[in-house]
């Protein structure tokens, strides 16, 4: 029975490699209905997406894109944003055919998420000197802390804070910038990778150990492709499975960050 169930789990994982490496040509026209995949990169989000040392987009979401269009046959069009509240909200203009967005209800309104394929870390910075030494001690009356509008972590926050109040900035990089800059703000919410960077240049600022949340990455595609949503799904599970996530992370110097089980 052991070798049965063994060859039984082989022959899956052989039928979802052959699935995601052969889509059908309805999942391609689905995909990229145009005939070249638009790919919704979002530089807002730098253990995704950066530019290189050429100038060059690279990063785990750029990788995937490209692949995507090798398996598809298809040309890729990457189309920059700078938050990913700019991605979903461009959804409504059918600006893209596939992004890269982290798992949300308000966004599953208008999109359809693959399974994650990353998961990072949402916390807080704050000023060295600043009283606040644990997560939960953020959320007090009076307390201001500066978010990226539409971001992931500005949804959840939008829910969960039932005292502090949310002061948006455009991107993730501007709220950091509006926190730094002063002005009565207590603390800045965001993507770990970022947070850290920005404290380790600066030493007036720290980031507070844990998190207030687990960020799931995904791909997404507009509701009402569910072919190629099933695709997706079998495409996601072959690249963190063959290794190419892990590999696309550390090639973009993003190796703390965790691929999703």
């Amino acid at each position: 029975m052991g070798r049965l169930a063994v060859s039984l789990v082989a022959a899956l994982m052989v039928a979802v490699a052959a699935h995601a490496t052969e889509p059908s040509p309805q999942v391609a026209r689905e995909l990229a209905p145009t005939g070249t995949l638009r790919a919704a990169i979002n530089y807002g989000n730098p253990v995704l997406a950066q530019k290189t040392a050429s100038g060059e987009p690279g990063g785990v979401s750029v990788e995937l894109a490209r692949e995507l269009g090798k398996r598809l046959g298809v040309p890729v069009e990457l189309v920059f944003f700078d938050a990913a509240g700019k991605v979903f909200e461009a959804v409504k203009a059918g600006a893209w055919d596939v992004a890269f967005l982290a798992i949300d209800p308000v966004r599953a309104a208008e999109i359809t998420f693959t399974q994650p394929y990353v998961v990072i870390e949402g916390t807080y910075m704050v000023a060295q000197n600043s009283p606040v030494k644990a997560i939960e001690e953020v959320d007090r009356e009076g307390l201001r802390v500066s978010v990226g509008r539409g971001s992931a972590y500005d949804l959840f926050l939008m829910r969960s804070l039932k005292n502090a109040t949310l002061v948006r900035a455009p991107t993730s990089a501007a709220a950091i910038e509006l926190f730094a800059q002063g002005g009565g703000l207590d603390a800045a919410a965001g993507v770990k990778q970022p947070l850290v960077a920005f404290a380790a240049a600066n030493p007036g600022f720290r980031v507070i150990e844990g998190r207030f949340m687990v960020i799931e990455q995904a791909m997404a595609t507009p509701r009402g492709r569910e072919g190629a949503q099933v695709y997706l799904r079998s495409f996601i599970d072959e690249m963190k499975t063959s290794g190419m996530v892990a590999g696309a992370l550390g090639r973009s110097n993003q190796g703390d960050a965790t691929v999703a089980p």
